[in-house]
C-alpha cells in the first residue's frame, strides 16, 4: 500500500468496466436510469478520444426480480435462470435505449466458464469481441444465467470481468461497486475506517481487510473484487475498485481523478496464455511432486518430468489442466499435461527415456512443459 500518485489510466487503449447489481439498481431493486445516462455519456466521450470500452454488466436477475414482483434472489439455480431470462430483456433494453440516444450501438455477449476454458471457443469469443470493436459496437457482457449450472458458472461477474480483461487484452479494468473502494475495515460497521488509495501488492495483510458478502440482488463482495483485481493486474492491466454511484465516475477515473482504490499492473505479468492457464481453465486433476521437482519448478524454471511425480489424482486427458502440489499439499502451480491420468500413473517416477519402454510410445519428455506451466498460483476461491 502507498500514497496516491498519478495512475496514467488516461492512456489506455481498451477499457473493461464492470457494473454490479447494487450499482445498477442503487440497492432498491430497480434499474437506475441516471446511472445508465452517465455511463452512456462517458462511453461516448471516451470513444471520441479513441478508447474502446467493453462493459461487463450484472443486473439481469435484479431486473427480473423487479419485473416479477419478487423481493429476494431465489435460492435454486432453475429459479435464478428463469428470473434472469425475464430480466435480461429489460436490462438490454435499458442499454439499447440510453446508449442509442448517444448514437452508440450495443451488442449483447453471454458467456459461461465453459466458453473460455475451451481454447477454441475462447478464441471464438475473442474474435467476436474484436469484431464488435471494429464495427464501433459497445459489447455488453454478462454471464449466461439462463443456462449456467454450478459446475460451469463463473461465480460472479467480478471474476468474469478479470477474464474478459485478459481475453481482449485490455489495459485497464474498472470495477464499480456501492462503496468508495477498499477500506482497512468494513466502513458499514466502523465509521472511522480508512479508504486505501493504492495497493501495489495483494498480500495476506490486504486480504485480511475483506470478507465475503451477498446481497438480495447480487453475489460476491469485496473479496471477489480483490481477487479479480489481483488476476487482472497479474495480466498487466491497471485496476480500480470504486463507487459507481458518483456522476460520470468512469470519465473522472480515466482523467486521473483519485477515486477508489488503484492496483497497478504487476511487474511479473503473465503472458495471455499463462494467464488463461492460471485463472480460467479449471484443473481436472492433481499431480503430487517430490521436493526435488518442486525446487526445479520454483527455483530453476524447469519443466515437470515424470521422475518428480509421486502420485496422480483425478481423471484427465492430454491437454487438460492439472494442479501441481508439493509434498505438504500446498499448490506449486498449474499446467497443461502432455499425458492422460492413466499414462501419468504408469510413468510416474520414471526417467524420461523410460517413457517409451513403459507406454510403447513417447509424445514428450515432459509431463508438463514450462511453456504450459504457471508457478505459485494463488488459490481459486471463486
Amino acid at each position: 500500500m502507498s500514497e496516491p500518485k498519478g495512475r496514467g489510466l488516461g492512456k489506455s487503449r481498451r477499457v473493461v468496466v464492470k457494473l454490479g447489481s447494487m450499482v445498477l439498481t442503487g440497492g432498491n431493486g430497480t434499474l437506475d436510469r441516471n446511472l445508465f445516462l452517465w455511463l452512456a455519456e462517458d462511453v461516448r466521450e471516451l470513444r471520441a478520444a479513441g478508447m474502446e470500452v467493453a462493459i461487463v454488466s450484472s443486473g439481469a436477475v435484479a431486473a427480473g426480480l423487479d419485473r416479477l414482483g419478487l423481493t429476494a434472489r431465489p435460492a435454486s439455480i432453475p429459479e435464478v435462470q428463469a428470473v434472469a431470462a425475464v430480466g435480461q430483456i429489460n436490462l438490454m433494453m435499458a442499454y439499447k435505449e440510453v446508449f442509442g440516444a448517444e448514437e452508440l450501438m450495443v451488442g449483447q455477449v453471454l458467456l459461461t466458464r465453459d466458453d473460455l476454458e475451451n481454447r477454441r471457443r475462447y478464441q471464438n469469443a475473442k474474435n467476436t469481441l474484436q469484431t464488435l470493436f471494429r464495427m464501433d459496437v459497445v459489447p455488453v457482457i454478462n454471464e449466461n444465467d439462463t443456462v449456467v449450472v454450478e459446475e460451469i458458472k463463473f461465480g460472479d461477474n467480478d471474476n468474469l470481468s478479470a477474464m474478459v480483461t485478459n481475453l481482449i487484452e485490455a489495459d485497464c479494468l474498472i470495477i464499480f461497486t456501492d462503496t468508495e473502494g477498499l477500506y482497512d475495515r468494513d466502513p458499514k460497521i466502523y465509521p472511522d475506517a480508512n479508504l486505501i488509495h493504492r495497493v501495489d501488492t495483494v498480500d495476506e495483510t490486504v486480504e485480511a481487510f475483506v470478507g465475503q458478502s451477498q446481497t438480495a440482488v447480487g453475489t460476491g463482495g469485496m473479496g471477489t473484487k480483490l481477487l479479480a483485481a489481483k488476476r487482472a493486474a497479474h495480466g498487466g492491466a491497471g485496476v480500480v475498485i470504486a463507487s459507481g454511484r458518483h456522476p460520470h465516475a468512469l470519465r473522472r477515473i480515466l482523467a486521473d481523478e483519485q477515486l477508489g482504490t488503484y492496483f497497478p499492473p504487476m511487474e511479473d505479468r503473465l503472458t495471455r496464455r499463462k494467464h488463461w492457464i492460471a485463472y480460467t481453465v479449471q484443473p481436472l486433476g492433481e499431480l503430487e511432486l517430490d521436493q526435488g521437482a518442486v525446487r526445479a519448478l520454483r527455483d530453476k524454471g524447469r519443466s515437470l518430468l515424470p521422475k518428480g511425480i509421486h502420485a496422480v489424482r483425478g481423471a484427465f486427458d492430454r491437454g487438460d489442466a492439472v494442479r501441481l502440489l508439493a509434498p505438504d499439499g500446498s499448490e506449486v502451480g498449474r499446467g497443461l499435461t502432455n499425458y492422460s491420468a492413466e499414462e501419468v500413473r504408469k510413468i510416474a517416477g520414471l526417467a524420461s527415456w523410460e517413457i517409451a519402454d513403459r507406454l510403447g510410445y513417447r509424445f514428450y519428455d515432459e509431463v508438463v512443459h514450462r511453456d504450459d506451466l504457471v508457478v505459485v498460483v494463488a488459490p481459486d476461491n471463486s
